[in-house]
């Protein structure tokens, strides 16, 4: 809803005579709300750019959200949506902050008690609700970016590739192997074979809770596009019920070498590379 060009003189009017007000008693309500954990000169700046971009915009004659005159005004709410989404505030909390306003201007206009200011509370709230949409709706684009951003880090870190001996990298997996994980353990197993030239690699699953088809899939898939890049790879921590539903589903890992740790792994392929090593013998007590 747009406010004719009356309405808008009005509200710009009432803004502009009662500043100070304004913003104190907005700056209250909206404080009362989010219970300290904002500061207060954090708090009041935020509704001084506010109540600064409302006046702003209703001087550009019918006031409309989507008007050009509008665009600061829109900027500053989403300005206000991001910040509170990264601080960790809800959106009802972040929404709150615009609806304030609502109370204000009640508080104001509740004195006149003329049908003018009746119609123009009921157009200045209609105002008030849609900049609290836009803000909500910032919000949630802002969170769900935030989500994503979150998502990609954990799965990320979830997925390390490490270097264990020279020329030797290892790929310890711990949870479900889905295929966006798959994706990012391949990309990241190849860029490290890229970057350390490493002719082998270690794909420990040892924390990996079940070995299904799919699951089973997602490594061959990986160990083939190694080999594509010229690096052997050995899969490690084969546990015994991993072995049993392996034989069960009828999966083949063909002339891929499977070996019960990681351990085991890399003294396979150190004996591959001629390294000679010796098991350490337990310290006999005199």
């Amino acid at each position: 809803m747009a406010l004719s060009a009356e309405e808008s003189g009005r509200l710009t009017g009432l803004l502009d005579e009662h500043a100070e007000r304004i913003t104190q008693r907005w700056t209250e309500l909206v404080g009362a709300s989010l219970r300290g954990r904002l500061s207060q000169a954090e708090l009041r700046r935020q509704v001084q750019e506010l109540h600064r971009a409302v006046i702003e915009a209703a001087r550009g004659g019918g006031f409309d959200l989507e008007s050009e005159s509008a665009g600061e005004l829109r900027a500053v709410l989403a300005e206000l949506s991001r910040g509170r989404a990264r601080q960790g505030f809800t959106a009802t909390e972040t929404a709150i902050s615009v609806y304030a306003l609502k109370d204000v201007l009640l508080e104001l206009l509740e004195a006149d008690a003329t049908d003018t200011a009746l119609r123009d509370y009921v157009a200045f709230s209609s105002l008030v609700d849609q900049m609290g949409l836009f803000t909500f709706e910032s919000f949630v684009r802002t969170r769900e970016s935030l989500i994503a951003d979150q998502a990609e880090q954990l799965l990320e870190l979830s997925t390390p590739v490490v270097k264990i001996w020279e020329g030797v990298v290892a790929v310890p997996l711990v949870g479900t192997l889905d295929s966006a994980r798959a994706q990012v353990v391949m990309e990241r197993l190849l860029q490290t074979l890229v970057d350390t030239g490493s002719p082998y690699a270690i794909i420990d699953i040892t924390g990996v809770p079940a070995v299904d088809t799919q699951v089973a899939q997602h490594i061959l898939k990986t160990v083939v596009a190694a080999r594509l890049m010229g690096a052997d790879c050995i899969i490690s921590g084969i546990r015994p019920q991993i072995a049993q539903t392996i034989v069960a589903l009828g999966i083949e890992f063909g002339d891929i070498a499977t070996k019960a740790s990681l351990a085991d792994a890399l003294r396979h392929v150190l004996r591959l590379t001629g390294v000679e090593t010796a098991r350490r013998q337990p310290r006999r007590e005199s």
